[in-house]
């Protein structure tokens, strides 16, 4: 503890000098004796806890301090309301104070600290740090094992959930959210595991969420077409398995792969944030789910919270599905979604050259020959079928079919409605511009998430705390940008105080200017 006096003594005897200033003018900033200042100088004074406040606020802590803006963004009393059931308050051992503990996980996602335990070591050396959890120098600050054992025990998702919708409504409040358009997309996390340690192992193919809806609805196509319905206790993918790499030691993880990406084991943090960057939730699923699959949990948090605000759903080429592109309209609201390259062989006709005439339920070649409805299978695609006799003379047939029996089949989803209206959409100018906004809003959340908070590979196992990693992560990154946008409000409003205070006449001057 001596070597840290000696520290703070140094420090502020350096600051001191650097400023040019005398221990007199210094002790009369601080409300404080010159011979009391000296004695601290000296190492032979530990200052209270509210000098120790007023020599960093003078010295080593500027006001724009990103802890400073922090502390004063939000009232970090709230914390106490959402943890009071994990206590005991007449049993046990005093324990550390909840706001403390946040506070260290704050410092470890705002500063990118790879673990709790380096946390702890550079809150015991960080003056700063310590100003901003309320220790002194002579204090001992928590371990790094109670920090462990609190965010492992105490920082249940329920708790982190509060802790992150407590921080989106401050600053909604505060008029910094804009909901208009909202950008959605997925990054992957690398996860602690090693894909030498697998298994094979068959598991049941998941239901999917609308398949329910999808049955009736291709049922009702099915009858309306005199074809039988099919029996709902036989739907495809019951009983049915898929044979996937398990990790042994991660097993709640999926193999991602794409594109120039390494194999790996990792997660995938399906995101959605509005226009000012601000992360309004996030679900992590195992890498290996398409975001398809995994966006209907993360667009029903979205609606639940903010359906009346949202008017634009912003995504990538991965969420034009039809099933997504119904769930957008049927809300009204308007998708913002890419061109999405067709699926085809090359040197043969694209699926858009095929027509389909809605009021004859047909469709027509390139070469305006009817394809004929054949039936609706389970998939909810509409089979549309050529007619072999005349296929084998076309002369485009190379291009179209390669089919022994020179039939040509085409199939259409009966959603396939939405998807065009997401194409009219496209071909707009709203779409253009709040299309263009991904790379400066959600692709930016996920670039700064991994260069400057330590995101790319998840130190945690298991769904459950990778989750709880990812979601505070997200919630110390929102309270950083509001801290930053609030005291830069009050930092050109006081200017702006100042600025009338001094010159009133010449505001009144250009006032009357402007208006002539």
């Amino acid at each position: 503890m001596r070597n840290s006096v000696s520290k703070l003594g140094s420090a502020v005897k350096a600051a001191r000098k650097n400023r040019n200033l005398t221990q007199m003018e210094l002790s009369e900033e601080l409300g404080i004796t010159p011979r009391y200042l000296q004695a601290i100088e000296n190492e032979s004074k530990t200052p209270s806890y509210e000098l120790l406040t007023r020599i960093l606020s003078y010295l080593n802590i500027p006001a724009d301090n990103l802890l400073r803006k922090i502390e004063n963004a939000v009232d970090f009393s709230k914390i106490y309301n959402f943890v009071e059931n994990l206590y005991c308050l007449d049993n046990g051992r005093p324990s550390v104070d909840p706001v403390v503990l946040f506070k260290m996980v704050i410092i470890q996602h705002l500063y990118g600290l790879p673990s709790l335990r380096r946390t702890a070591e550079e809150v015991k050396l960080n003056i700063a740090y310590r100003w901003f959890l309320g220790y002194t120098l002579n204090e001992p600050t928590p371990h790094f094992s109670t920090i462990s054992y609190n965010f492992k025990h105490r920082y249940t998702p329920e708790t982190i959930d509060k802790i992150f919708y407590w921080i989106l409504e401050e600053i909604a409040k505060a008029g910094y959210l804009s909901l208009e358009a909202v950008f959605i997309d997925s990054t992957h996390i690398k996860a602690n595991a090693n894909m030498k340690k697998t298994i094979k192992k068959a598991l049941p193919k998941a239901a999917k969420i609308y398949e329910e809806q999808l049955m009736q609805e291709i049922n009702e196509d099915r009858e309306s077409q005199g074809k039988k319905p099919f029996d709902d206790n036989n739907q495809n993918g019951n009983g049915s398995k898929t044979t996937k790499d398990i990790s042994t030691t991660d097993p709640d993880s999926g193999v991602f792969h794409k594109g120039e990406h390494k194999r790996c084991f990792a997660y995938s943090a399906q995101t959605a944030c509005e226009k000012h960057g601000y992360i309004l939730d996030a679900i992590i699923v195992a890498g290996n789910i398409h975001d398809s699959v995994s966006f209907d949990s993360l667009y029903d948090r979205i609606l639940d919270r903010y359906s009346n605000d949202i008017k634009i759903i912003a995504a990538d080429a991965a969420y034009k599905t039809p099933w997504i592109c119904k769930r957008i309209i049927d809300e009204n609201i308007i998708p913002a979604l890419p061109y999405k390259r067709p699926l085809g062989k090359k040197g043969y006709f694209r699926p858009s050259e095929y027509v389909y005439d809605e009021y004859y339920n047909c469709m027509l070649c390139p070469q305006n020959e009817i394809l004929s409805y054949a039936t609706t299978n389970r998939e909810g695609y509409k089979e549309f079928k050529s007619k072999g006799r005349i296929c084998e003379q076309c002369s485009e047939k190379y291009r179209c079919t390669a089919n022994q029996k020179s039939q040509k089949t085409v199939m259409r989803h009966i959603w396939a409605k939405y998807i065009e209206i997401a194409e009219d959409w496209r071909h707009t100018k709203l779409f253009k511009e709040v299309y263009a906004q991904r790379k400066e809003t959600i692709e930016r959340v996920f670039a700064d998430a991994k260069e400057k908070y330590a995101m790319r590979f998840s130190p945690y196992r298991g769904l459950t705390q990778v989750t709880n990693w990812v979601r505070l992560k997200f919630a110390v990154m929102n309270l950083k940008k509001y801290a930053i946008h609030k005291w830069k409000n009050e930092f050109f409003s006081s200017l702006n105080i100042i600025f009338l205070r001094r010159s009133p006449r010449l505001l009144l001057q250009s006032g009357t200017s402007s208006t002539d």
